[in-house]
């Protein structure tokens, strides 16, 4: 017994002459660096990047190994991705959090507003048929709905069709996430002139019955079904999070899924994606091809609400500000902030925050949709 522990040590001492273990160390630490110091998305990459860490130790006791004479000797966060990401449990229950987070009373203020979310998913299909030329259907859909800004939709697509990329689909996705009030505002400003931005939109508020709030989250889900009957359960479980909220009877555990269950999940996401995250699969060429893939649908998305409100204004006699196109992606609510921001920098008096919200809900609606698109299509 002692000598197999002898021999182990100098078999982890050798393996440490691996360039690639002290890369994802130097990687896992970036990440835990950006969760503290930069507060970029920590629930998330807090975890995941110790988690990056601790798959990459040789011979790990976190993720399987294979013994000498064959034998599995099980690890914890591979019975973790087993049992919470294989079968898309994480990212769905995830999802009843975010539903509960969502009000979606700016989006029935002015139902609208949706057609821009539906808009702003146009860069997920675009970098579809690039990201074909380098990866299989599957990984290419995969890869593309980062774009959309939705990380828990990137992770249960990703898994449903099977890609082998997932530590680095989900690296990119809550990424750009959080480097949404750094990555928009170069686009819309590239795209819209300071008199275009100037355009204030005045906001009515409209009283939503408690009926209309029950009732919208429902009928959603029937509606996407029927178009995307693969997205049921991405959708279903967003808009039951938000029949939670909307009910007046569940108030406690609405609270709760809102800050404990969605808090507790992602930390659990996060350090179990991190089974993904080894050196072997990780280090790849094209892990960077799929992070500038990801970047370039995340500014198409941005790019294609803004240019289809510039559009619609072709024909419109009260002119709608076009960055609030920008919104239309799901990271929810920084887009709806940075867009209220770069209105507020051109006129202290343009609040267009309620509705930038209101698209960036319809946005959160839309990329599962086309999330459930996308499995319909290739599953």
């Amino acid at each position: 017994m002692i000598f197999d522990e002898i021999g182990s040590l100098f078999i982890n001492a050798a393996a440490l002459s691996d360039w690639r273990y002290w890369v994802m160390w130097l990687i896992g630490g970036l990440l835990i660096y950006l969760a503290i110091a930069k507060d970029m998305e920590p629930t998330l990459l807090l975890p995941l990047g110790f988690g990056t860490i601790l798959v990459n130790i040789p011979l790990s006791g976190a993720i399987d190994q294979v013994g000498a004479n064959g034998q599995v000797t099980e690890g914890a966060l591979s019975t973790l991705f087993n049992a919470g990401i294989a079968n898309e449990l994480f990212p769905l229950i995830l999802f009843i959090g975010i539903g509960a987070m969502i009000d979606f009373g700016p989006v029935l203020s002015n139902p609208k507003l949706m057609i821009f979310g539906a808009a702003a998913q146009f860069g997920i299909f675009l970098t579809f048929c690039a990201a074909s030329m380098f990866f299989g259907t599957n990984d290419a859909a995969s890869i593309a709905v980062i774009g959309a800004a939705d990380g828990p939709t990137s992770i249960f697509v990703s898994q449903m069709l099977n890609s082998k990329y997932q530590g680095a689909i989900m690296v990119a996705a809550y990424s750009y996430m959080a480097l949404v009030p750094i990555i928009q505002p170069p686009v819309i400003k590239a795209l819209t002139t300071r008199k275009e931005r100037l355009i204030r939109m005045p906001y009515k508020q409209v009283e939503i019955s408690k009926t209309t709030r029950i009732l919208f989250p429902i009928m959603v889900t029937i509606v996407a079904g029927i178009i995307a009957p693969t997205s049921v359960a991405l959708i279903g479980f967003l808009m039951f999070g938000n029949l939670i909220r909307e009910c007046g009877v569940l108030n406690s555990l609405s609270e709760t899924a809102q800050h404990v269950l969605a808090n507790l999940v992602t930390i659990f996401l996060g350090i179990t994606i991190a089974a993904n995250m080894r050196a072997e699969q990780f280090l790849k060429p094209e892990t960077l091809l799929i992070l500038c893939l990801g970047l370039v649908a995340f500014i198409f998305d941005t790019a294609g609400g803004v240019l289809f409100a510039k559009f619609l204004n072709l024909f419109l006699k009260t002119k709608i500000n076009p960055m609030i196109g920008a919104a239309g992606i799901s990271a929810f609510p920084m887009s709806g902030r940075v867009v209220h921001k770069l209105g507020l920098a051109e006129d202290k008096q343009n609040y267009l925050l309620m509705q930038a919200i209101g698209v960036n809900v319809s946005g959160q609606i839309a990329s599962v949709v086309a999330g459930g698109l996308i499995l319909n299509f290739f599953l």
